[in-house]
Protein backbone atom coordinates (compact mmCIF):
# COMPACT_ATOMS: atom_id res chain seq x y z
CA UNK A 1 0.00 0.00 0.00
CA UNK A 2 1.80 2.95 -1.28
CA UNK A 3 -0.24 5.96 -0.36
CA UNK A 4 -2.27 6.16 3.06
CA UNK A 5 -3.49 8.94 4.70
CA UNK A 6 -2.85 9.18 8.81
CA UNK A 7 -5.26 11.52 10.39
CA UNK A 8 -3.65 12.90 13.36
CA UNK A 9 -5.06 14.17 16.66
CA UNK A 10 -1.52 15.32 18.08
CA UNK A 11 2.22 14.38 17.57
CA UNK A 12 1.98 12.19 21.16
CA UNK A 13 -0.50 9.41 19.43
CA UNK A 14 0.81 10.06 15.83
CA UNK A 15 3.93 8.26 18.14
CA UNK A 16 2.57 4.52 18.73
CA UNK A 17 0.90 4.60 15.13
CA UNK A 18 3.74 6.23 12.90
CA UNK A 19 6.59 3.43 13.29
CA UNK A 20 4.09 0.61 13.22
CA UNK A 21 3.18 1.30 9.88
CA UNK A 22 6.32 2.35 8.61
CA UNK A 23 7.31 -1.30 10.12
CA UNK A 24 4.93 -2.66 7.75
CA UNK A 25 6.77 -0.88 4.99
CA UNK A 26 3.69 1.80 5.00
CA UNK A 27 5.18 5.79 4.39
CA UNK A 28 1.99 7.84 6.03
CA UNK A 29 0.90 11.02 5.15
CA UNK A 30 -0.06 12.64 8.11
CA UNK A 31 -3.10 14.59 8.31
CA UNK A 32 -4.16 17.57 10.39
CA UNK A 33 -7.91 18.10 10.84
CA UNK A 34 -9.40 18.65 14.04
CA UNK A 35 -12.17 21.31 14.60
CA UNK A 36 -13.07 19.73 17.67
CA UNK A 37 -10.08 20.92 19.61
CA UNK A 38 -10.24 24.26 21.74
CA UNK A 39 -9.21 26.45 22.50
CA UNK A 40 -7.18 27.71 19.68
CA UNK A 41 -4.23 27.40 21.80
CA UNK A 42 -4.60 24.26 22.67
CA UNK A 43 -5.59 23.76 18.69
CA UNK A 44 -2.06 25.80 17.77
CA UNK A 45 -0.15 24.23 20.28
CA UNK A 46 -1.02 20.57 19.12
CA UNK A 47 -0.64 21.30 15.50
CA UNK A 48 2.70 23.04 15.30
CA UNK A 49 4.29 20.25 17.63
CA UNK A 50 3.08 17.51 15.33
CA UNK A 51 4.51 20.26 12.48
CA UNK A 52 8.00 19.83 14.31
CA UNK A 53 8.11 16.34 14.68
CA UNK A 54 7.22 16.05 11.24
CA UNK A 55 9.75 17.45 9.61
CA UNK A 56 12.48 16.27 12.07
CA UNK A 57 11.42 12.32 10.94
CA UNK A 58 11.27 13.21 7.44
CA UNK A 59 6.80 12.91 6.94
CA UNK A 60 4.48 14.61 5.01
CA UNK A 61 2.37 17.00 6.45
CA UNK A 62 -1.16 17.82 4.90
CA UNK A 63 -2.99 20.85 6.82
CA UNK A 64 -7.14 21.43 6.28
CA UNK A 65 -6.92 24.15 8.21
CA UNK A 66 -10.47 24.88 10.38
CA UNK A 67 -11.02 26.33 14.05
CA UNK A 68 -14.43 24.89 14.06
CA UNK A 69 -15.35 26.13 17.79
CA UNK A 70 -19.06 27.61 16.74
CA UNK A 71 -19.52 24.82 14.47
CA UNK A 72 -18.18 21.94 17.04
CA UNK A 73 -20.65 23.68 19.60
CA UNK A 74 -23.64 23.86 17.80
CA UNK A 75 -23.55 20.18 16.38
CA UNK A 76 -22.96 18.82 20.05
CA UNK A 77 -24.99 21.36 22.65
CA UNK A 78 -28.01 19.39 22.58
CA UNK A 79 -26.79 16.00 23.03
CA UNK A 80 -23.68 16.61 25.20
CA UNK A 81 -23.08 12.74 26.82
CA UNK A 82 -22.86 11.51 23.07
CA UNK A 83 -20.66 13.97 21.49
CA UNK A 84 -17.75 11.75 20.92
CA UNK A 85 -19.72 10.34 18.22
CA UNK A 86 -20.17 13.50 16.20
CA UNK A 87 -16.64 14.47 17.00
CA UNK A 88 -14.88 11.15 15.69
CA UNK A 89 -17.53 10.91 12.41
CA UNK A 90 -16.63 14.09 11.69
CA UNK A 91 -13.06 13.89 11.00
CA UNK A 92 -13.48 10.52 9.88
CA UNK A 93 -15.59 12.10 7.16
CA UNK A 94 -13.21 14.74 6.52
CA UNK A 95 -10.05 12.45 6.43
CA UNK A 96 -11.78 9.92 4.31
CA UNK A 97 -13.31 12.74 1.66
CA UNK A 98 -9.76 14.36 1.50
CA UNK A 99 -8.04 10.94 0.77
CA UNK A 100 -10.56 10.19 -2.01
CA UNK A 101 -10.27 13.60 -3.49
CA UNK A 102 -6.30 13.41 -3.31
CA UNK A 103 -5.11 9.89 -4.53
CA UNK A 104 -5.32 8.12 -1.23
CA UNK A 105 -5.74 4.57 -1.36
CA UNK A 106 -6.50 4.43 1.98
CA UNK A 107 -6.48 6.06 5.43
CA UNK A 108 -6.22 5.95 9.34
CA UNK A 109 -6.36 7.49 12.35
CA UNK A 110 -4.02 8.04 15.44
CA UNK A 111 -7.58 7.77 17.32
CA UNK A 112 -7.16 4.48 17.33
CA UNK A 113 -3.83 4.63 19.49
CA UNK A 114 -5.70 6.22 22.74
CA UNK A 115 -6.76 3.96 25.68
CA UNK A 116 -8.91 6.67 26.42
CA UNK A 117 -11.65 7.30 23.43
CA UNK A 118 -14.01 4.81 22.13
CA UNK A 119 -12.37 2.23 19.91
CA UNK A 120 -15.17 0.41 18.39
CA UNK A 121 -17.15 4.13 17.32
CA UNK A 122 -14.02 5.14 15.59
CA UNK A 123 -13.59 1.91 13.72
CA UNK A 124 -17.44 1.48 12.89
CA UNK A 125 -17.08 5.54 11.50
CA UNK A 126 -13.97 4.83 9.75
CA UNK A 127 -15.27 2.09 8.07
CA UNK A 128 -18.70 3.77 7.17
CA UNK A 129 -16.96 6.64 5.43
CA UNK A 130 -14.51 4.28 3.64
CA UNK A 131 -17.43 2.98 1.72
CA UNK A 132 -18.90 6.19 1.11
CA UNK A 133 -16.08 7.54 -0.38
CA UNK A 134 -14.58 5.02 -2.33
CA UNK A 135 -11.07 4.57 -0.21
CA UNK A 136 -10.16 2.19 2.22
CA UNK A 137 -10.12 2.28 5.78
CA UNK A 138 -6.55 0.95 7.56
CA UNK A 139 -8.03 -0.49 10.82
CA UNK A 140 -4.99 -1.00 12.97
CA UNK A 141 -5.45 -1.43 17.02
CA UNK A 142 -2.78 1.03 17.54
CA UNK A 143 -3.43 1.06 21.42
CA UNK A 144 -0.62 -1.68 22.57
CA UNK A 145 1.98 0.82 21.70
CA UNK A 146 0.04 3.88 23.40
CA UNK A 147 1.96 3.92 26.86
CA UNK A 148 4.99 3.46 25.32
CA UNK A 149 4.51 6.33 22.57
CA UNK A 150 3.56 8.66 25.60
CA UNK A 151 6.55 7.90 27.44
CA UNK A 152 8.81 8.70 24.05
CA UNK A 153 6.92 11.71 23.44
CA UNK A 154 7.83 13.33 27.30
CA UNK A 155 11.46 12.60 26.51
CA UNK A 156 11.21 14.05 23.08
CA UNK A 157 9.87 16.97 24.42
CA UNK A 158 6.34 17.04 23.19
CA UNK A 159 3.59 19.17 24.26
CA UNK A 160 1.63 16.90 26.17
CA UNK A 161 -2.41 17.78 26.10
CA UNK A 162 -4.05 16.72 29.25
CA UNK A 163 -7.76 15.81 27.82
CA UNK A 164 -9.03 14.93 24.52
CA UNK A 165 -9.09 18.68 22.99
CA UNK A 166 -12.89 18.71 23.46
CA UNK A 167 -13.67 22.06 25.19
CA UNK A 168 -16.66 19.63 27.25
CA UNK A 169 -13.93 17.31 28.25
CA UNK A 170 -11.46 20.03 29.58
CA UNK A 171 -14.32 20.99 31.92
CA UNK A 172 -14.58 17.24 33.09
CA UNK A 173 -11.15 17.25 33.63
CA UNK A 174 -11.75 19.89 36.48
CA UNK A 175 -14.81 18.68 37.77
CA UNK A 176 -13.29 17.50 41.31
CA UNK A 177 -12.06 20.78 41.96
CA UNK A 178 -15.06 22.88 40.42
CA UNK A 179 -17.20 20.55 42.91
CA UNK A 180 -14.59 21.52 46.08
CA UNK A 181 -14.55 24.90 45.07
CA UNK A 182 -18.73 25.26 44.93
CA UNK A 183 -18.96 23.44 48.19
CA UNK A 184 -16.21 25.78 49.85
CA UNK A 185 -17.85 29.08 48.33
CA UNK A 186 -21.36 27.67 49.37
CA UNK A 187 -19.55 26.77 53.27
CA UNK A 188 -18.62 30.65 53.13
CA UNK A 189 -21.85 32.16 51.94
CA UNK A 190 -23.67 32.03 55.09
CA UNK A 191 -20.92 33.50 56.41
Amino acid sequence: MDKVLLHCCCAPCSLSCIDPLREEGIEPTAFWYNPNIHPWKEYEARRDCLLGYAKEIGMEVRVQEDYGLREFVEKVAADLDNRCTYCYEHRLEGAARYAAEHGFEAFTTTLLASVYQRHELIAAAGERFAKQYGVEFLYRDFRPNFRAGNQRARELGFYMQKYCGCVFSEAERYQKQIDRDKARFSENAGK
